[in-house]
């Protein structure tokens, strides 16, 4: 057996890709909808509708495609949310129930990959299944950080502090753009932006994580399809009272569980309520982005004006952390770097991003780079020597690939080959 099978549970997706122990990339699976059937089964090029339920059995139907999965010798599965785990794990029985027990941090990922794992588990029993965590690469980050200022005593008893996550996507990244520079990525400071139906922003510093926009729980910062990023805390109750308005009456509020104020944040908020739709390249073709098309509609409606206010809100957040980033980093840094489904496919945000950037030192973006990216993991976007020639911060695009970063670490640790 020598096959490394790479799973990455998303809330209503599955992606699987298989790789041989040289990392070559065998086959690709891809299930999405599967919390809304019926179910998009997409297999080595072709797609159909299947009526799958959940995760497992979607697990099952690729299970039943593969000629032989007992030549598959491990089981890569991406987990969001691993604590205080630093490095992945050979999945046991105590392993399997502490990233249970993270799942309430988690709840749009964990109980998915924890789904995938149990069938793993049951049907190929003699295939190591190993964890691999989004919050490990935030190990780093410094403790006045990661710390909340909440009573330390009780915050270090639950475990409440700053994790991070999209982990392996930025692992990718750094190591990817570091090749493409040609330098060592422990020289390297970055600005990196993963953006997706769930977003978030990293600063590199020296190869490290030093910062990250999530948190204790993947809620916090940027604004997502559904989850409203960062918001203030006292927000959630004034939302929910029954006066219909703000007020500290205490007759006014509800009985909120966690777990309601959870839902509405993490499921009922982001720009799928501001616009009906989780489709950002919906939202990016019927925004108002460019200023005469702003202009030619001074006066529009509300039904106009919701494309270009989910538009912009998300742009005002990125550039939150840009900035911020940019500072913590002392301006020492070698690029700023799109990645995720949006910012490898958004041509408008990165150029509406890139363009708010340019008075930090950073390149003014070539049109027709940014149009068409071409081949490669990494491309460079920025138009080389204006301005400030080889000083000038670069601008990149990175195609993120977390099943090949869990691969690629699986075939190099010996620790699960011998």
């Amino acid at each position: 057996m020598s096959f490394i099978l790479a799973a990455n549970a998303g809330s209503s997706s599955l992606k699987i890709s298989l790789f041989n122990r040289a990392v070559d990339l065998l086959l690709t699976c891809s299930i999405s909808n599967i919390t809304a059937p019926p179910a998009q089964f997409a297999f080595n090029g072709t797609t159909e509708a299947l009526p799958l339920a959940d995760h497992a059995s979607a697990f099952a139907h690729f299970l039943a495609r593969i000629k032989d999965p007992s030549d598959i010798a491990c089981i890569c599965h991406r987990v969001v949310h691993g604590g205080d785990y630093a490095a992945s794990v050979v999945i046991d029985h105590a392993a399997y129930d502490h990233i249970a027990a993270l799942s309430d941090l988690a709840p749009l990922h964990n109980g998915a990959a924890l789904a995938v794992i149990k069938a793993c588990l049951e049907t190929m029993p003699k295939a190591k299944s190993i964890a691999y965590f989004d919050s490990a690469f935030h190990t780093t980050i410094p403790r006045h950080i990661s710390s909340y200022p909440i009573d330390q005593s009780i915050a270090q008893k639950r475990g409440l502090k700053k994790y991070g996550f999209h982990g392996l996507s930025y692992s990718f990244i750094l190591r990817s753009v570091a090749q493409h520079l040609e330098r060592p990525p422990s020289s390297l400071n970055l600005i990196v932006l993963h953006l997706g139906s769930g977003a978030s922003a990293c600063a590199i510093q020296a190869g490290k994580s030093l910062d990250t926009s999530m948190g204790l729980t993947p809620l916090s910062g940027l604004p997502g399809a559904t989850r409203s990023g960062a918001v203030d805390p006292s927000l959630i109750f004034h939302y929910t009272n029954k006066a219909g308005r703000i007020t500290h009456d205490p007759g006014m509020a509800v009985n909120l569980h966690v777990t309601m104020a959870e839902d509405i944040l993490n499921r009922k908020s982001g720009w799928k309520v501001l616009t009906g739709t989780t489709d950002f390249a919906e939202i990016v073709k019927r925004a108002r982005i460019d200023v005469d098309a702003r202009k030619a509609h001074v006066n529009g409606n509300d039904e106009e004006d919701k494309w270009t206010l989910a538009f912009d809100l998300f742009v005002d957040r990125i550039l939150d952390f840009v900035g911020a980033y940019h500072l913590k980093l002392g301006a020492a840094v070698d690029a700023l770097v799109f990645s995720g489904g949006i910012g490898e496919r958004s041509k408008e945000l990165r150029e509406v991003v890139a363009a708010r950037a340019r008075c930090l030192g950073y390149a003014k973006v070539d049109p027709a780079k940014n149009a068409e990216l071409g081949e490669g993991v990494v491309v460079d976007i920025g138009l080389r020597g204006e301005g400030k020639g080889e000083k000038e911060k670069r601008v990149l695009v990175c195609r993120t690939d977390e099943q090949l970063e869990m691969a690629r670490s699986c075939a190099l640790d010996e620790r699960f080959w011998n």
